[in-house]
């Protein structure tokens, strides 16, 4: 039982009582219901306020203030039923059926209540409701209501409660933790005989399978893992509710009232109970500051809320890890507490079943053994503590039997895995049957992240490989990344095993038919593995990641040019992903760049399929189309010139063919017409955009050119790449590129990629890759149909109005305001033979490229492509540019003040007025 000091600081009932009293026997009767109610919130606000004091100032524990809430709310409700039963409605010669009890159910009748919880109350009368009962019931109810607070209520008899507890596993539990307030109290304690009579005997093992499976529904309604970045502390895997769970089923089968009775009842040691009260004061604590943090009743850990709570918590920066991430890593080790006390309880009580069946014909069965290991049902498991302790590679074995054979592995077996895993030393990190045995599990195509994810969850994984141990519950504080580093290495894993076995070749078609072409296939698994084992230190991960490699690879077995490739990989596995989102593919120097840095077919076959996983394991949402192809088409211009050392076809030759290409899919056209039509594109149209542009640009053109219009508009949906692909055809003039990019975010899509032309003749051929803000296509007939007239009006200098912006962007401010990123400019005259290479790393938001466009043509800086890649909350937008005269952008002084007017332009510093709007100007329209 939890102590609660100074209790008349918090509500001094006798003073409480008496001031209700006082207010329901004032002549007015009118207004004594007033009184009453200003009475009980002037009660609840003094209680609320010192318990806030206690829990900000004084620092008292999460756990003490949620049975000190429960107190306060005791007291109301007491206070609330003596003036009711005393004042409002007498009853002189109550009959047998007018009693009445108040029984507090649920998480309060557990005595622990958080600052916004509702009070669950049952009032129990005792065979028939009657007028008296109603009133008092309903007097409690609608002062309570009054107040604010929110009532869960039950009215029923003894007898009802348990006919419903008898069908409604809800209600089953809830009265599991029935707890008398105030009233009748032979009421209660027919129910409490009734209930375990009739609820409880005979039923321990069907409530404790319901209750597994409505805690794994739960688990599965939140994710199914205890390692996504925005957690539900109550109801998330490893939160609260999973700790209740584990109380109930033990309380169901064994009446323990307390967590130390436990102990008694030899279902958890002294170190595990310690455990147990750790994590529920710890979760207790987050959930109490948290409430008063919102002020609501609010369980989910946004982004928002962590870095107030960490500092309310008192997390500090350290080298490496911000104050947030040091609360949330200790948040996800307590997760990951609170799920092994729960193998150690469930181990317990099936060990005790197993027991009570001592004529069954299971019990009878000789064991099975595999790999040392004793076979119960479909799990593997261990005698007791001295095959570990004899043996401790055992501790990594029975991952690599469970693999082989399918099986499980036994709670019990986990539990003394637990009690030894210090035993898990350098010696056994060297032992070649150990890693034999690790390898075994990781580089399997079955199902690996299956077992990894087990060895994970013992603490196994982290002592064998001690450099992942300090990953483990290390999260991103960031929108991008979804998962915790662990989680997101293990679902990697998964995914490239996915991949060999065929399951995602509709969505990754290169890497399947890649991932059997390779030279080693475990070099990709391990790369995967180590790709982030050093994140969260000062250092970049990528180079600090290498050195890991080249230490841990010849341990693991691998051969010095395997780890060279592996260490190779988690050096440069940003590369790809980073020059296919952030440059121009269509500019030869980018791949011949690329090309450069990764020297080989075999590593560039090794590298995409590293991309493709490490991006799909981020998160749900992050990977599309879009990126996959852009990945393709990067990997199929490298090995062109990796596989030939050059370029097997010429530009004039690859021209030629597209433009043939494009010849006859016009077959409809008149010869003389589609001649004219490619004499007025240059060379570079033809390199950058594929076959399906081509076409449709020509059709653009011709439609647009024979109806008269002043501007063409096409829009097609490629549901297979999640993209909208918008293509604009019109006269040239200045500022065009910056107007469309205006009319995109007034519409609400945002731009991912965008190509600017010019033809001979002076007209302006732009293509832009478009999608909504969640990643999909733009593909609602009634948006597209707003976003043509959009891009219609843009174009004829009715430009878009910054308070339908501002309008737009709030929406997403206060999610994104918990983030600081600093904006960044760069200029790169190396990256491209033609053009100057700026790419803006900036706050995301909506209007950010069309603030941007509008600085660059306020430079009269031209821009002929554009490419837009979103990480969570960061933006980064690269241009390739040219000065009027058609050249890059050179000067120290000219550079610096692009950098300058760039910068206040990506923190929306850049007031524009109309007249400037209208005389801004550049030679071309991607200006």
């Amino acid at each position: 039982m939890v102590k609660i000091l100074k209790k008349r600081q918090i509500i001094d009932y006798g003073a409480f009582v008496e001031a209700l009293a006082k207010a329901a026997t004032q002549p007015e009767s009118r207004d004594r219901r007033a009184r009453i109610l200003d009475v009980a919130k002037t009660a609840w606000k003094d209680g609320f306020a010192e318990l806030k004091q206690r829990h900000e100032q004084d620092g008292t524990n999460g756990r003490t203030l949620a049975a000190s809430f429960s107190y306060l709310a005791d007291k109301l409700v007491e206070g609330l039923y003596d003036v009711a039963v005393h004042h409002l409605y007498p009853c002189h010669n109550p009959t047998d059926s007018e009693r009445l009890a108040v029984v507090a159910t649920g998480g309060y009748g557990r005595s622990e209540l958080a600052p916004f919880s509702d009070l669950d109350l049952l009032f129990l009368y005792p065979y028939k409701s009657t007028v008296w009962h109603e009133q008092v019931v309903e007097f409690m109810l609608y002062t309570l209501w009054d107040m604010g607070l929110k009532v869960g209520q039950a009215v029923r008899s003894p007898g009802d409660c348990v006919r419903m507890a008898q069908k409604d596993l809800s209600v089953k539990t809830a009265l599991l933790e029935r707890r008398m307030l105030v009233g009748d109290r032979a009421l209660f304690d027919a129910l409490d005989s009734r209930y375990r009579k009739e609820v409880l005997e005979g039923q321990g093992r069907l409530f404790v399978e319901q209750k597994l499976a409505e805690r794994d529904a739960r688990h599965s309604r939140m994710g199914d893992s205890r390692y996504v970045v925005e957690p539900n502390l109550k109801d998330g895997k490893g939160g609260l509710r999973d700790l209740h769970t584990l109380f109930w089923m033990t309380k169901f089968l064994y009446d323990v009232h307390r967590p130390r009775d436990l102990v008694l009842e030899g279902i958890l040691a002294p170190e595990e109970l310690q455990s147990f009260r750790k994590a529920e004061s710890f979760l207790w604590t987050v959930r109490v500051s948290l409430h008063f943090l919102v002020g609501r009743a609010q369980e989910r850990l946004t982004f928002d809320v962590q870095p107030e709570l960490a500092r309310r918590l008192n997390y500090r920066d350290r080298p490496g890890l911000s104050g947030v991430e040091r609360f949330m890593k200790h948040y996800f080790l307590v997760a990951k507490q609170v799920g092994d006390l729960t193998r150690v309880v469930c181990a317990v009580l099936e060990d005790r079943q197993e027991k009570t069946s001592m004529f069954s014909l299971k019990a009878l069965r000789p064991k099975r053994r595999i790999r040392g290991f004793r076979v119960d049902g479909n799990r593997l498991n261990v005698s007791g503590d001295a095959l570990f302790v004899k043996d401790p590679r055992k501790m990594i074995e029975i991952f690599a039997a469970a693999h082989q054979s399918g099986f499980d592995i036994h709670p019990n077996a986990l539990r003394h895995i637990g009690r030894h895993l210090a035993l898990i030393d350098k010696t056994v990190r060297e032992d070649p049957a150990a890693n034999k045995a690790f390898m075994e599990v990781l580089t399997s195509k079955d199902h690996p992240e299956l077992n990894l994810r087990r060895m994970n969850e013992a603490g196994v994984f982290g002592r064998f490989v001690p450099d992942f141990g300090r990953v483990v519950a290390q999260m991103q504080y960031d929108m991008y990344h979804h998962y915790t580093v662990d989680e997101h290495t293990i679902h990697a894993i998964g995914l490239l095993a996915k991949i060999e076995r065929g399951e995602l070749a509709d969505e990754h078609p290169m890497s399947t038919a890649l991932i059997h072409k390779l030279v080693s296939r475990r070099v990709l698994y391990v790369a995967v593995l180590l790709h982030d084992i050093a994140k969260g230190r000062q250092e970049d991960h990528s180079k600090t990641g290498e050195r890991i490699a080249r230490t841990l690879c010849p341990r693991l077995g691998l051969t010095a040019a395997e780890t060279d490739l592996v260490a190779w990989l988690v050096r440069w596995h940003l590369l790809m992903s980073h020059t296919a989102f952030k440059r121009d593919l269509a500019d030869r120097k980018t791949i011949l760049d690329f090309c450069k840095a990764v020297k080989s077919p075999e590593r560039l076959k090794l590298l995409i399929i590293l991309t493709v996983v490490d991006i799909r394991a981020v998160g749900p949402g992050v990977w599309n189309g879009w990126k996959g192809q852009l990945l393709r088409d990067l990997y199929d211009q490298a090995e062109e010139v990796l596989i030939a050392g050059h370029a097997t076809t010429g530009r004039k030759e690859r021209v030629d063919s597209k433009k043939a290409e494009l010849a006859s899919r016009l077959g409809d056209w008149p010869k003389r017409s589609r001649e004219i039509h490619m004499s007025r594109l240059h060379d570079s149209y033809w390199i950058a955009e594929d076959s399906n542009t081509h076409e449709h640009n020509a059709r653009l053109i011709r439609e647009t050119e024979s109806t008269g219009e002043e501007v063409g508009v096409m829009l097609s949906v490629n549901a297979f790449q999640d993209m909208t692909e918008v293509g604009v055809f019109t006269r040239d003039r200045p500022g065009l590129f910056a107007r469309l990019s205006g009319a995109f975010a007034v519409a609400g899509a945002s731009v991912v990629d965008a190509k600017i032309h010019t033809t001979n003749d002076g007209k302006a051929l732009d293509n832009f890759r478009i999608q909504s803000m969640d990643g999909s296509a733009f593909s609602d007939p009634h948006k597209l149909a707003q976003m043509e007239r959009s891009v219609r009006r843009a174009v004829v200098n009715k430009l878009p109005a910054d308070e339908n912006l501002k309008r737009k962007t709030n929406a997403l401010k206060k999610r994104m305001a918990v983030f600081t990123v600093e904006p960044l400019i760069l200029i790169d005259n190396r990256a491209s033979n033609r053009a100057t290479v700026i790419e803006v790393n900036a706050r995301d938001r909506i209007g950010l490229l069309y603030d941007l466009t509008r600085a660059l043509s306020r430079m009269r800086l031209s821009i002929f492509s554009a490419h837009v890649a979103t990480y969570g909350e960061r933006a980064v937008d690269v241009f390739y540019v040219q000065d009027l005269e058609g050249q890059k952008i050179t000067g120290a002084q000219r550079i610096a003040n692009i950098e300058k007017k760039l910068l206040a332009a990506s923190l929306g510093d850049l007031p524009f007025s109309h007249e400037h709007r209208r005389r801004m100007g550049a030679k071309a329209h991607g200006g």
